[in-house]
């Protein structure tokens, strides 16, 4: 059986392939295919939030009690990305490629800190707490996507 934190986990990565397809789109000056692509990974990133947010982050909270530990830092931290992702669609827009990598270069660190505290604390203390409700959760969060 699929644990949640090697599902979540294989989304991070699915969601990092993407993401380095726009960039590399964007550096290239491919304006119709970085806008394709970006669309493609901002789906998915929201999609990846909806599962954490509608779905496991309660569960989480509904079984721990916690409420102010590390989901509240994960939300905060996709409201700090949302932030970012209006930036790289204004860059696409005016096809600004200094302002789409920079923006994107913040992304990319913002992620890579996120997904290092998710996929270290928060996905296998959702394991942990979980376990009974893990095949249950997983398919709530298929299901949002």
């Amino acid at each position: 059986m699929t644990t949640i934190n090697e599902y979540m986990t294989q989304d991070h990565r699915r969601c990092d392939e993407v993401f380095a397809s726009a960039e590399a789109e964007v550096d290239q000056g491919n304006w119709e295919e970085a806008t394709r692509i970006t669309k493609e990974f901002l789906d998915h990133m929201e999609g990846h939030f909806r599962m954490e947010e509608q779905v496991l982050f309660p569960a989480l909270e509904n079984k721990t009690g916690m409420t102010m530990g590390p989901t509240q830092v994960m939300r905060q931290e996709h409201d700090q990305m949302r932030v970012l992702f209006d930036q790289m669609r204004y860059a696409l827009d005016s096809q600004d490629e200094d302002e789409f990598l920079g923006a994107s270069e913040t992304l990319l660190i913002t992620m890579q800190q996120h997904n290092m505290k998710e996929e270290g604390i928060v996905y296998p203390m959702s394991d942990e707490q979980l376990s009974e409700e893990n095949a249950q959760v997983l398919d709530q969060m298929k299901g949002v996507v």
